[in-house]
């Protein structure tokens, strides 16, 4: 059995090259970054790893790539895919690298959807991944899925499969539906997508968070959660309202290309843009300022 992820997770972003592949050099360059600054995970190819605008090889590659270099229990990767067969091999595939657990949007092409096609969805990638008994975080961010995992939902899915859906991570931004969740299924892995939870998380049942912004601000939310450092988190939390109202993948390249000092970092695939050169600069004076207010 791997043991459970808990703590700060980085939803990582994933650098690319400039003929638009994954730049797995940058890649594990941050990624032992992060886990040496506050990190106690990552997860690998989420929507901040912009899984979706990469092919199933690309996917694979990445994963490759991490398991072999960074300690794979401690990741979580990206596997859903609105194709049932690239998802089952994805998952399939974190499953045989020994990845921590498997993060699982619904399938999110057609909408309005029932709850059975989600199940049936589900209960296909548990079986393609039986032999490793990968465990199945679910992904829950119906503004971009179209699909949400109701809390109804859920639990049939923890009934149906105890042993493999183990946790879910939240990027509704719907603190009741998270903290039903957790007081629903104890024992079951719920991660907000907001560091503000950390030192709430702490006591009430959250397994830790998996944020966009912890690319750039690991180290304070690792003090917020081992320590319970509110000074920490109140820092933490200035860094990511910079954020607020603006396109947050390409900011959080924008923000890593100038922590990093290299300017490759803030390139998205497309159809995502790059930050302007103004709005760049802006943010490396905002995010320097933030942790000295």
């Amino acid at each position: 059995m791997r043991a459970p992820i808990r703590g700060v997770v980085a939803a990582i972003a994933t650098p690319v090259t400039a003929e638009r592949k994954p730049d797995i050099s940058r890649f594990l360059k941050l990624a032992n970054h992060l886990l040496e600054n506050g990190c106690d995970g990552l997860n690998v190819l989420g929507t901040t790893g912009e899984a979706t605008s990469f092919s199933r090889a690309q996917r694979m590659e990445v994963m490759l790539a991490a398991a072999k270099s960074l300690d794979a229990s401690r990741l979580m990767a990206g596997t859903g895919a609105a194709s049932l067969d690239d998802a089952c091999a994805l998952t399939r595939h974190a499953g045989e690298l020994g990845f921590g657990a498997a993060l699982v949007l619904p399938p999110f092409y057609y909408k309005g959807v029932s709850d059975d096609g989600v199940i049936d969805y589900i209960g296909a990638l548990a079986a393609a991944s039986a032999p490793t008994a990968t465990p199945i975080f679910l992904y829950n961010y119906p503004a971009l899925s179209g699909v949400p995992y109701t809390l109804d939902l859920v639990g049939e899915l923890i009934r149906r499969f105890p042993d493999r859906v183990l946790g879910l991570k939240d990027s509704s931004g719907d603190l009741a539906y998270e903290r039903a969740l957790a007081a629903r299924h104890p024992g079951f892995s719920v991660f907000p997508a907001n560091e503000a939870t950390l030192l709430e998380g702490r006591g009430a049942g959250f397994a830790g968070c998996v944020s966009a912004t912890a690319n750039l601000n690991s180290d304070l939310c690792g003090k917020a959660w081992r320590d319970g450092d509110a000074a920490a988190l109140d820092t933490a939390m200035r860094v990511r309202k910079l954020f607020d109202g603006k396109p947050l993948v390409a900011g959080v390249k924008a923000g890593l290309a100038a922590i990093h000092g290299d300017p490759a970092l803030s390139v998205p695939m497309p159809p995502l843009t790059a930050w302007g050169e103004a709005d760049a600069a802006a943010l490396a004076r905002d995010m320097a300022a933030a942790r000295l207010a």
